[in-house]
């Protein structure tokens, strides 16, 4: 496999995304799922996007992939490779997506069709979008089967998604994104209800492909600690915006947003006391259908003012890279603790 760092210029963006804003109509109103969303993706690079239910993350990527419900609606700019493709038809988008850009589904089980054998769910991708014939087109299945360690592969290529198990699975769908070498792995929450041990061997996994084939990889999740393990760069979303991004060492040893520090401060610590209690962001997440008029944290925030519940924040720059939408110029990050306790 050709690493797809050496088939793009590095210093171009592969997907370059520009005030995305993705707009659901509903009966009771409009939902605004996402808000002005910039970022950049380069081969061989992680970006993780991390976020509470419900902030807009993994809208962020439906809209991207052509992939929105009917009642919904997106605007702005995403180019791959220099080539727009937001709301491209979907006969044009079908030669990108899944070839190019390749998506990861949270639950494997109810992402691959049960009725049908690992091996035609596998070959169908390949006939269509590499116009192999199907003897080829299995052996490079059985081949992408044992990239991701799935043991005696040859055998089970045949075999149907409940024959295995939950690990297994989510790495068929590893292997299904991978077939045509996509340039762009988009994982959406791809270790949810997995144990750790399975969860720790799929990270590996995608790390491995990220160094050996140059892949650009999304991760979307909920887990901090997986965007540690794993990312380059770091988004935070809430409400449907963009709330702090930067480099993964400086995000996380230097936060800027209170909403990212109260995400960092409930994350288990080895060092801590047995049994002392985790501290908590307190409230819950804002209705996307009735954003307040400034900041949508405002309500969950220690350092609210009477400027974050009139005006929103918008991303600004706080050091080389690292951007956070907050109205307060410094936080007194050692008070957080009694305050989310």
């Amino acid at each position: 496999m050709t690493p797809a760092s050496e088939m793009t210029d590095t210093k171009a963006p592969l997907l370059e995304v520009k005030n995305l804003t993705t707009r659901f109509a509903t009966p009771e109103g409009e939902v605004a799922a996402v808000s002005d969303v910039n970022f950049t993706l380069h081969a061989g690079e992680t970006l993780g996007v991390v976020g509470e239910s419900g902030s807009g993350k993994s809208q962020i990527f439906m809209s991207i992939m052509g992939l929105l419900a009917s009642n919904g609606k997106a605007s702005g700019s995403v180019k791959y490779r220099g080539q727009e493709i937001l709301n491209m038809a979907p006969a044009r988008l079908n030669r990108i997506r899944g070839k190019s850009l390749s998506m990861i589904f949270q639950d494997p089980m109810t992402s691959l069709n049960p009725f049908l054998t690992v091996e035609r769910q596998m070959t169908e991708v390949l006939v269509l979008h590499q116009g192999m014939n199907k003897a080829s087109a299995r052996k490079r299945a059985i081949e992408m089967l044992d990239v991701v360690r799935i043991p005696e592969a040859k055998r089970r290529v045949d075999m149907y998604p409940h024959e295995f198990s939950g690990g297994m699975r989510q790495r068929v769908m590893i292997a299904m994104a991978l077939l045509c070498e996509p340039d762009v792995l988009i994982a959406d929450e791809p270790t949810t209800a997995l144990d750790v041990t399975i969860q720790a061997q799929i990270l590996d996994l995608m790390d491995d492909l990220k160094r050996n084939l140059g892949t650009a990889i999304v991760m979307i999740t909920h887990d901090m600690g997986v965007i540690a393990r794993l990312s380059d760069r770091v988004m935070v979303m809430y409400g449907g915006r963009v709330a702090e991004t930067g480099p993964v060492e400086t995000l996380f040893y230097q936060p800027y947003h209170p909403y990212t520090l109260g995400l960092l401060a409930s994350m288990p610590r080895i060092d801590s006391d047995l049994g002392q209690a985790l501290p908590t962001i307190p409230g819950q997440p804002p209705n996307l259908q009735f954003l307040p008029a400034g900041c949508a944290f405002q309500d969950r925030c220690a350092w609210c003012s009477e400027r974050c519940l009139k005006e929103l924040p918008l991303l600004r720059p706080v050091s080389e890279g690292h951007s956070r939408a907050c109205h307060r110029d410094q936080l007194d990050i050692a008070a957080l603790e009694g305050v989310h306790a």
